[in-house]
């Protein structure tokens, strides 16, 4: 089996390459930061990982590293596009438009950067997974989360574009959507997280759903209920719910892979 991997230096994106790497997987790791990703292969033969040090954001990055992990492991079989950060933003603010832009670069533009290379080699196989890393967080617009929420619903929607287009192709496009996940992204926040699951069995969770090739998933289970509700809620009741719900703090850490 042959994954490829980004955000793998830390949070899902290490925990998932675990997972496949204890299944005798040929990886291929893509992340930011070159001594945490390197730390990461370290749990794995050498000649079973091939690490890539890049930004998502980046098209020529992401080319250059699919052409040569595909020249050494050959067509992969699952693309997981992991990679994400989420920092408070308010509109209001000239300093916070920046975050927007990068948020929406790596959260958004580094879901296609990161398919873009290998759609065409596994069309020709008729077979693989593309693996899209959302989040509940797009199901509705989350005060103080106005980036990291429209990047995640806007991820939502290009996955499903992205589905539709390769139905008859052979490959199978997955849209994962965790709950707070136990990750240094989560670390951060300072307001209660309801259903907050470990890691590690989150991407073992992940994995079957991978697995089974589902369309959509929703985790941890409670969450998905919740989500649905969420979803559900008519505008006013959703207004008079969040106007005055804790938010997240601007300008907080930009931990993504």
């Amino acid at each position: 089996m042959n994954v490829f991997i980004t955000g793998a230096s830390s949070g899902i994106g290490a925990a998932l390459a675990r997972v496949y790497g204890e299944r005798g997987a040929h990886l291929g790791l893509f992340a930011r930061r070159k001594g945490a990703l390197q730390e990461v292969a370290r749990g794995f033969p050498g000649d079973r990982v091939a690490t890539f040090e890049g930004d998502v954001g980046d098209p020529e990055a992401l080319i250059g590293a699919a052409a040569a992990f595909m020249t050494r492991f050959g067509v992969p079989d699952v693309v997981i596009a992991n990679a994400g950060i989420s920092q408070g933003a308010d509109t209001l603010y000239r300093e916070d438009l920046d975050v927007f832009r990068r948020v929406f670069a790596t959260n958004v533009l580094g879901l296609i950067h990161t398919f873009h290379p290998f759609i065409a080699a596994m069309r020709e196989a008729h077979a693989g997974r593309l693996v899209g890393i959302a989040s509940v967080a797009g199901f509705r617009g989350l005060p103080g989360g106005g980036a990291y929420s429209a990047s995640k619903a806007a991820a939502i929607s290009y996955l499903e574009s992205l589905r539709v287009e390769l139905a008859d192709t052979g490959v199978r496009v997955v849209t994962i959507c965790p709950g707070y996940i136990a990750t240094a992204m989560t670390a951060h926040n300072t307001y209660r997280m309801p259903f907050i699951m470990d890691v590690d069995r989150a991407a073992r969770a992940m994995a079957r759903a991978i697995d089974a090739g589902r369309r959509w998933y929703v985790l941890p289970w409670p969450m998905a209920v919740a989500g649905g509700v969420l979803r559900a809620l008519p505008r006013a009741v959703f207004d008079a719910l969040f106007a005055h719900a804790p938010r997240k703090a601007r300008q907080s850490p930009d931990v993504g892979g």
